[in-house]
């Protein structure tokens, strides 16, 4: 059996993706998190971009290889993985899937803006952008408790670190994203409850999340808290 390393960082949601994707298939692996403002050499060696997720795959004959980017990574452990099937058997219910995931990248980025906002007018505009995004994602939702139904997908993995993000935002006292997006909030819940989703990060996330947000001088925090 092939050893697994997942290369980490501790907020990094596309990480996640990958840790949910290995929790759900019940893959045993090791989890190696590194300091992104202070990269190792065996790291930089090994990782083409510089950028986590990695995942070091180790054979019982000594080869090694290693991936990179957590989309190729999750599709890698749906191919060659038994457990829980993560993609549709359909070709074309895949490439919206697919499709969908790529979604979640662009509202990832939309995120980072959010969350390392400084004044009121960018804070504003992210808020927007995150609105209509989770507007759009809400006229496609099947009637859950995930992105397709009833069955957990690879879109779920992208989205349910996505979601985790507001579980903070939401005492920071700006105005909530999801009013009125009901199929969201539903399934915003359903991933929050599920194990692979909690156990994709640490305890201490909440905190070092908050420690990011003070780095990067974020309004959020400036803003009056929530009731």
């Amino acid at each position: 059996m092939s050893k697994l390393t997942l290369i980490s960082h501790h907020l990094c949601p596309y990480v996640q993706r990958a840790a949910i994707a290995l929790l759900e298939k019940g893959v045993p692996f090791e989890r190696i998190d590194i300091d992104l403002a202070d990269k190792p050499d065996w790291f930089l060696k090994i990782s083409p971009l510089g950028k986590v997720p990695l995942l070091r795959i180790q054979e019982d004959d000594g080869r090694e290889e290693v991936l990179f980017e957590s989309s190729v990574i999750c599709e890698y452990l749906e191919e060659t993985q038994a457990g829980i099937a993560l993609h549709p058997t359909d070709a074309l219910a895949r490439a919206h899937h697919r499709g969908w995931m790529e979604f979640g990248s662009s509202v990832l980025s939309d995120l980072w803006g959010y969350e390392t906002a400084q004044d009121a007018a960018q804070l504003e505009a992210k808020h927007k952008a995150l609105v209509a995004k989770f507007a759009t994602v809400e006229r496609v939702l099947a009637d859950g408790p995930y992105f397709a139904g009833v069955n957990f997908s690879l879109v779920d993995t992208v989205f349910g670190p996505i979601f985790r993000y507001f579980d903070l935002f939401d005492t920071l006292g700006d105005s909530p994203i999801f009013d009125g997006l009901e199929r969201v909030k539903r399934w915003r819940k359903a991933l929050s409850e599920r194990g692979s989703v909690r156990g994709a990060v640490g305890e201490d996330y909440p905190q070092r999340l908050m420690e990011f947000l003070d780095k990067h001088n974020s309004i959020l925090l400036r803003l009056p808290a929530a009731a």
